[in-house]
Protein backbone atom coordinates (compact mmCIF):
# COMPACT_ATOMS: atom_id res chain seq x y z
CA UNK A 1 0.00 0.00 0.00
CA UNK A 2 1.41 3.51 -0.58
CA UNK A 3 2.02 5.93 2.10
CA UNK A 4 0.91 9.39 2.10
CA UNK A 5 3.34 11.66 -0.28
CA UNK A 6 6.25 13.53 1.60
CA UNK A 7 6.60 16.75 1.97
CA UNK A 8 9.77 17.81 1.01
CA UNK A 9 11.11 21.05 2.73
CA UNK A 10 14.43 21.14 1.03
CA UNK A 11 16.29 24.21 -1.02
CA UNK A 12 18.15 21.42 -2.49
CA UNK A 13 14.69 20.71 -4.68
CA UNK A 14 14.60 24.66 -5.42
CA UNK A 15 18.02 24.26 -7.04
CA UNK A 16 17.88 21.34 -8.97
CA UNK A 17 14.35 22.73 -10.52
CA UNK A 18 16.14 25.74 -11.09
CA UNK A 19 18.94 24.15 -13.62
CA UNK A 20 15.93 22.51 -15.42
CA UNK A 21 14.47 25.95 -15.52
CA UNK A 22 18.03 27.80 -16.77
CA UNK A 23 18.13 25.09 -19.63
CA UNK A 24 14.56 24.82 -21.00
CA UNK A 25 12.98 28.06 -19.60
CA UNK A 26 9.52 28.16 -17.57
CA UNK A 27 7.29 27.28 -20.77
CA UNK A 28 9.53 24.27 -22.14
CA UNK A 29 10.23 22.37 -18.62
CA UNK A 30 7.67 19.59 -18.49
CA UNK A 31 6.60 18.43 -14.75
CA UNK A 32 8.32 15.18 -15.60
CA UNK A 33 11.29 17.09 -16.07
CA UNK A 34 11.19 18.71 -12.72
CA UNK A 35 10.05 15.18 -11.20
CA UNK A 36 12.99 13.41 -12.55
CA UNK A 37 15.36 16.49 -11.61
CA UNK A 38 14.38 16.69 -8.16
CA UNK A 39 13.66 12.95 -7.62
CA UNK A 40 10.31 13.37 -6.31
CA UNK A 41 7.18 11.92 -6.97
CA UNK A 42 3.73 14.18 -8.04
CA UNK A 43 1.75 13.50 -5.00
CA UNK A 44 5.16 14.62 -2.80
CA UNK A 45 5.97 17.88 -5.00
CA UNK A 46 2.63 19.29 -4.99
CA UNK A 47 2.73 18.50 -1.24
CA UNK A 48 5.87 20.66 -1.39
CA UNK A 49 4.83 23.03 -3.87
CA UNK A 50 1.11 23.53 -4.18
CA UNK A 51 1.21 26.13 -6.78
CA UNK A 52 2.77 23.61 -8.89
CA UNK A 53 5.55 24.02 -11.51
CA UNK A 54 4.88 27.93 -11.67
CA UNK A 55 5.49 27.78 -7.01
CA UNK A 56 8.80 26.42 -7.77
CA UNK A 57 9.57 28.63 -10.58
CA UNK A 58 9.15 31.95 -8.36
CA UNK A 59 11.14 30.25 -5.40
CA UNK A 60 13.93 29.48 -8.05
CA UNK A 61 13.90 33.38 -9.16
CA UNK A 62 13.92 34.46 -5.51
CA UNK A 63 17.04 32.16 -4.74
CA UNK A 64 18.56 34.08 -6.93
CA UNK A 65 17.50 37.21 -5.67
CA UNK A 66 18.91 35.95 -1.89
CA UNK A 67 22.31 35.29 -3.95
CA UNK A 68 22.31 39.31 -5.36
CA UNK A 69 21.23 40.22 -1.57
CA UNK A 70 23.95 38.12 -0.35
CA UNK A 71 26.35 39.90 -2.54
CA UNK A 72 25.28 43.13 -1.85
CA UNK A 73 25.87 42.55 2.06
CA UNK A 74 29.71 41.48 0.67
CA UNK A 75 29.65 45.17 -0.77
CA UNK A 76 28.48 47.21 2.14
CA UNK A 77 31.46 45.24 4.09
CA UNK A 78 33.91 45.40 1.18
CA UNK A 79 36.72 48.02 1.32
CA UNK A 80 36.73 48.63 -2.49
CA UNK A 81 33.11 47.52 -3.31
CA UNK A 82 33.66 48.77 -6.76
CA UNK A 83 36.59 46.45 -7.78
CA UNK A 84 34.39 44.12 -6.13
CA UNK A 85 31.68 44.35 -8.78
CA UNK A 86 34.62 44.21 -11.61
CA UNK A 87 36.12 41.59 -10.57
CA UNK A 88 32.14 39.44 -10.35
CA UNK A 89 32.00 40.51 -13.95
CA UNK A 90 35.43 39.36 -15.06
CA UNK A 91 34.86 36.49 -13.45
CA UNK A 92 31.97 34.97 -16.12
CA UNK A 93 35.14 34.86 -18.34
CA UNK A 94 36.46 32.24 -16.14
CA UNK A 95 33.22 30.20 -16.06
CA UNK A 96 32.48 26.89 -17.70
CA UNK A 97 31.17 26.01 -20.77
CA UNK A 98 27.84 25.16 -19.55
CA UNK A 99 27.63 28.05 -17.65
CA UNK A 100 27.90 30.08 -20.33
CA UNK A 101 24.79 28.37 -22.48
CA UNK A 102 22.62 29.03 -19.43
CA UNK A 103 23.30 32.52 -19.27
CA UNK A 104 21.38 34.25 -16.23
CA UNK A 105 17.62 32.86 -15.33
CA UNK A 106 16.79 36.47 -14.55
CA UNK A 107 17.66 37.83 -18.03
CA UNK A 108 16.11 34.67 -19.89
CA UNK A 109 13.51 34.96 -17.71
CA UNK A 110 12.49 38.61 -18.62
CA UNK A 111 12.74 37.62 -22.25
CA UNK A 112 10.62 34.58 -22.12
CA UNK A 113 7.73 35.62 -19.78
CA UNK A 114 7.25 39.36 -22.17
CA UNK A 115 3.94 38.89 -23.40
CA UNK A 116 3.70 35.31 -21.43
CA UNK A 117 3.28 35.67 -18.03
CA UNK A 118 3.38 39.40 -16.58
CA UNK A 119 3.79 38.54 -12.89
CA UNK A 120 6.96 36.24 -13.75
CA UNK A 121 8.29 39.28 -15.90
CA UNK A 122 7.91 41.58 -13.52
CA UNK A 123 9.04 39.70 -10.36
CA UNK A 124 12.64 38.67 -12.77
CA UNK A 125 12.37 42.43 -13.63
CA UNK A 126 11.82 43.46 -10.37
CA UNK A 127 15.19 41.51 -9.04
CA UNK A 128 17.11 43.01 -11.86
CA UNK A 129 15.63 46.38 -11.06
CA UNK A 130 16.76 46.28 -6.65
CA UNK A 131 20.90 44.80 -8.60
CA UNK A 132 21.05 48.28 -10.38
CA UNK A 133 20.11 50.12 -7.66
CA UNK A 134 22.41 47.80 -5.59
CA UNK A 135 25.25 49.10 -8.77
CA UNK A 136 24.13 52.63 -8.49
CA UNK A 137 24.81 52.72 -4.98
CA UNK A 138 28.30 51.92 -5.12
CA UNK A 139 29.22 54.32 -7.97
CA UNK A 140 27.84 57.04 -6.35
CA UNK A 141 29.63 56.46 -3.52
CA UNK A 142 32.79 55.61 -5.75
CA UNK A 143 32.13 58.99 -7.27
CA UNK A 144 32.12 60.88 -3.71
CA UNK A 145 35.47 59.14 -3.34
CA UNK A 146 36.97 60.27 -6.76
CA UNK A 147 37.55 56.70 -7.56
CA UNK A 148 35.69 57.13 -10.96
CA UNK A 149 36.41 59.99 -12.86
CA UNK A 150 33.55 59.17 -15.26
CA UNK A 151 30.22 61.78 -13.46
CA UNK A 152 27.69 60.66 -15.83
CA UNK A 153 24.75 59.86 -13.18
CA UNK A 154 25.46 57.25 -11.08
CA UNK A 155 21.85 56.16 -12.37
CA UNK A 156 22.44 55.97 -15.20
CA UNK A 157 25.79 54.15 -14.93
CA UNK A 158 23.57 51.81 -12.70
CA UNK A 159 21.38 50.85 -15.91
CA UNK A 160 24.38 50.61 -17.89
CA UNK A 161 25.77 47.34 -15.75
CA UNK A 162 21.87 45.73 -16.23
CA UNK A 163 22.48 46.31 -19.45
CA UNK A 164 25.95 45.17 -19.74
CA UNK A 165 24.75 42.39 -17.81
CA UNK A 166 21.73 41.13 -20.05
CA UNK A 167 24.07 41.88 -23.55
CA UNK A 168 26.84 39.77 -21.43
CA UNK A 169 24.20 36.89 -21.20
CA UNK A 170 23.72 36.55 -24.76
CA UNK A 171 27.40 37.03 -25.66
CA UNK A 172 28.37 34.60 -23.71
CA UNK A 173 26.17 31.84 -25.55
CA UNK A 174 27.88 33.27 -28.84
CA UNK A 175 31.56 33.85 -28.24
CA UNK A 176 32.06 31.20 -24.81
CA UNK A 177 36.05 31.82 -25.21
CA UNK A 178 37.63 33.02 -22.37
CA UNK A 179 40.04 35.87 -24.17
CA UNK A 180 36.92 37.26 -26.05
CA UNK A 181 34.62 37.63 -22.56
CA UNK A 182 37.66 38.87 -21.07
CA UNK A 183 38.45 41.51 -23.14
CA UNK A 184 34.91 42.46 -23.84
CA UNK A 185 34.14 42.59 -19.89
CA UNK A 186 37.68 44.76 -19.62
CA UNK A 187 36.50 47.51 -22.34
CA UNK A 188 33.11 47.73 -21.34
CA UNK A 189 34.10 48.22 -17.72
CA UNK A 190 36.30 50.80 -18.85
CA UNK A 191 32.65 53.25 -18.26
CA UNK A 192 33.63 52.79 -14.34
CA UNK A 193 36.93 54.15 -14.71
Amino acid sequence: MRGRPTVHHDEDLILKAQEVFWKKGYSAASLSDLLEATGTGSGSFYNTFKGGKKEIFKKSLQQRKDFFMAFKNELDQAEDPLKKIKDFYLSIADEDNESHMKGCILVNSVLEMTFVDDELEQLSANILREVEEMYTDVIRQSQKKGQIKNQTPADILGKYLVTFWCGLNSLRKIYPERNVLKNQIEFQLKILE
